[in-house]
């Protein structure tokens, strides 16, 4: 029964995935509203091919086989050591093959991320050559340290309360996806005619507010099946706790949503319907670490945080530090999975005979993970990529419009997509 429920969650994940591209596309300009979910189509189709053939064999799932080290005398996991193409992994609704299953749906996902970040000047070619490393390398490398690794083992070789917690993927998916949005977003640089000679920052809409709010519920859907497959496989959680897990889910997403529709009203005299829809998802994105050991009312709390820290970065990023994230990725996964990560330790509910200090040192530890290593690595590698095959559409395709640059037709035939032609350039 718990293997036949699980399927179910993994099959919801893909709403996920739909969920953000609209988010991404309708945050954009609309002369780039068919490139967007072409890419987003394209980059989860590569990511699960490409983690077919190879990021599997590094990923694993729990109580596979993997390459270890040992260190004064306990041994720690660092990659797995399961075949390329799925090599002798019976499909057959085992815990090992639910597990590949799932890997393919969320580093589909976790791919999509970084498109919001590039909007409107990332070319096609330049994200699916990245997408290909991500999928290779940076997801199912640090998705093994915290589902099977020496993240996971922390509890178990040091003591550390139980290992690195985080049932739903909000490190692996989320936060690696926002600092690959990060890295991105440093390559490419702003759009054209987001930042005057002053370097002051220009307002450019989002071009359909009605498809951005859409998306949310789409990413809910999503997020419930990725939260309760990923406690099934990964925390080894009963099937009933999949009640709690879609409670706090909920409860998370709407309270980070109505945080930031009252931090906006107060501050801007309305409510922002983007940041809104941004707050729904950093709330969702934040319970995932935590979503089968916390009790609803610390969801609630998760939630409150996680919509004002989106509210506040997206105003920091864009206007203090110059960076330009039109889908919010930057601050939606990256800042709300790192402080879901933490929220575990504060506000999770583990056995009496747990080290609750403990766990702070296990939380903190994949945090400088993905601090110190993955982000470094992230970057170097986008550079790379960068320095082959330039990632930039050119100033004339940016013009004009990425539809008719590289897709050779609008997703608005019929309509006037090209408002600020007569804008800086």
């Amino acid at each position: 029964m718990a293997a036949g429920l699980c399927l179910v969650f993994i099959l919801l994940v893909p709403f996920a995935a739909a969920g953000l591209a609209v988010i991404n596309m309708g945050l954009g300009r609309s002369r780039n509203a068919a490139h967007m979910m072409l890419s987003s189509l394209c980059v989860f189709a590569l990511a699960a091919v490409v983690f077919f053939v190879v990021g599997f064999a590094f990923e694993g799932y729990p109580g596979g086989p993997a390459y270890e080290f040992i260190i004064r005398g306990k041994s720690w996991n660092w990659i797995a050591a399961t075949h390329f193409f799925f090599r002798g992994l019976p499909l057959d609704g085992s815990p090992a093959s639910l597990a590949a299953l799932l890997g393919m749906m969320s580093v589909g996902l976790a791919a999509i991320i970084p498109l919001g970040s590039g909007a409107d000047r990332w070319r096609l070619g330049a994200a699916c050559v990245s997408t290909t490393v991500f999928a290779a390398w940076t997801y199912p490398l640090f998705a093994h340290w915290v589902w099977s690794g020496w993240l996971a083992q922390l509890g178990m070789n040091y003591g550390l309360g139980q290992g690195f917690v985080d049932v739903g993927g909000a490190a692996p998916i989320q936060v690696v996806g926002g600092i690959s949005a990060l890295a991105v977003t440093w390559v490419l640089g702003p759009r054209r005619s987001k930042y005057t000679s002053e370097r002051m920052p220009m307002a450019i809409p989002g071009h359909n507010a009605v498809l951005v709010l859409l998306g949310c519920f789409l990413v809910w859907l999503g997020w419930i099946g990725l939260d309760c497959a990923g406690a099934i496989l990964f925390a080894r959680a009963e099937a009933s706790r999949s009640v709690l897990i879609v409670v706090n889910a909920t409860l998370a997403a709407s309270a980070a949503m109505l945080a930031v529709a009252a931090i906006t009203r107060i501050r801007f005299g309305k409510p922002d319907a983007s940041l809104c829809a941004n707050g729904w998802v950093s709330g969702l994105v934040a319970s995932s670490a935590g979503c089968a050991v916390m009790p609803p009312a610390a969801a609630i709390i998760v939630g409150l945080i996680a919509g004002a820290l989106v509210t506040y970065t997206v105003e920091l990023l864009e206007l203090h530090l110059t960076i330009d994230d039109p889908g919010g990725s930057i601050s939606v996964h990256l800042i709300g999975g790192l402080w879901g990560v933490l929220a575990v330790a504060w506000l999770g509910k583990f056995p009496a005979d747990g080290n609750a200090s403990g766990q702070w040192l296990a939380q903190l530890a994949g945090v400088a993970s993905l601090l110190g290593f993955v982000l470094p690595l992230t970057y170097a590698l986008v550079r790379l990529i960068n320095r082959f095959f330039p990632m930039r559409v050119t100033p004339e395709g940016e013009r004009q419009g990425l539809d008719l640059h590289e897709l050779g037709a609008g997703a608005y035939p019929d309509f006037v997509s090209h408002n600020d032609d007569f804008l800086q350039r």
